[in-house]
């Protein structure tokens, strides 16, 4: 992927489970608060789903370019779980 995101493996760590997902991210710098906001999901992992149920949690997630602390909520009708955090995302930004 191009630009400020990526797309790929990554590992997720809730608590003290850890699970190997799949991601789409994207960010952009926010000048408002002087922060970089980053989102995306996570494709379906039923390990994942049976633990969080569909509630919210905080983790983190790391990438071959980084790690960054994260919340996980909202999941969609494909089970996947959106993700967000701020500040320095678990990529490289161009």
């Amino acid at each position: 992927m191009t630009g400020d995101g990526y797309s790929g493996p990554a590992l997720l760590t809730v608590g003290q489970a850890q699970f190997e997902v799949r991601v789409e991210l994207r960010g952009h710098f926010q000048p408002i608060d002087g922060r970089y906001h980053w989102y995306g999901r996570i494709d379906r992992h039923d390990e994942l789903s049976q633990l969080l149920g569909g509630g919210r949690a905080a983790g983190v997630l790391r990438t071959s370019g980084g790690g960054s602390e994260c919340e996980l909520s909202d999941p969609d009708l494909w089970g996947r779980y959106r993700v967000t955090g701020t500040s320095t995302p678990p990529y490289p930004v161009t």
